[in-house]
């Protein structure tokens, strides 16, 4: 039986992907540039999901406006734990969350065709206190998925299911940490 909240992602020895969906206009700028530019926002928090099917189902598969291009950011894990370590749970003390560089909230994991799972799923807002230090500090590479979001789309909309399944990106339990035990023990 999966844990009801447990991190799963794509993730190796020293990183972690994380996947966030931007216009157009935001995309292709950070792609060009290789990180997050303007327009890219520095000055609000930004969400990033390690759930492919969570933001697949946020997105719409990527055709919500606004929402179009989905975007893999992989980042180092130190980057990530530590984000982790400054978070506070959306669901506590309000002073607290209002202060905190880092939120977190545990949303139901999505099945491929967007059912709310009996699991949770990990969102971690980067507040706009550390943004910089995540776009300059803690990204390894930007990935445009667009693409295999499409094809996987309309294999799941011709019933196609198993073959859009071979194009989800791999994700497996990431391993807990004293730096987040305090995000794992608690409601969504």
């Amino acid at each position: 039986m999966t844990p009801q909240h447990q991190i799963r992602a794509d993730h190796d020895a020293s990183t972690i992907v994380v996947y966030q969906a931007y216009a157009p206009v935001i995309a292709d700028a950070a792609l060009r540039a290789g990180r997050f530019v303007a327009p890219f926002s520095f000055g609000r928090m930004t969400w990033i999901k390690p759930s492919f099917l969570w933001l697949m189902h946020r997105s719409n598969w990527g055709r919500k406006p606004g929402q179009e291009r989905i975007l893999a950011v992989r980042m180092t894990r130190e980057g990530w734990e530590r984000a982790l370590s400054d978070a506070v749970l959306t669901t506590g003390d309000p002073t607290a969350v209002a202060s905190a560089p880092v939120h977190v909230q545990w949303d139901p994991e999505r099945s491929a065709r967007g059912a709310a799972l009996n699991h949770y799923s990990i969102q971690v807002g980067i507040g706009r206190h550390l943004i910089r230090t995540f776009v300059e500090e803690w990204i390894v590479s930007l990935t445009d998925l667009t693409p295999q979001v499409r094809k996987a789309a309309a294999l799941m909309r011709t019933g196609h299911a198993t073959k859009a399944s071979r194009l989800f990106p791999s994700e497996r339990v990431y391993p807990p940490s004293p730096a987040f035990e305090h995000l794992l023990s608690t409601g969504n």
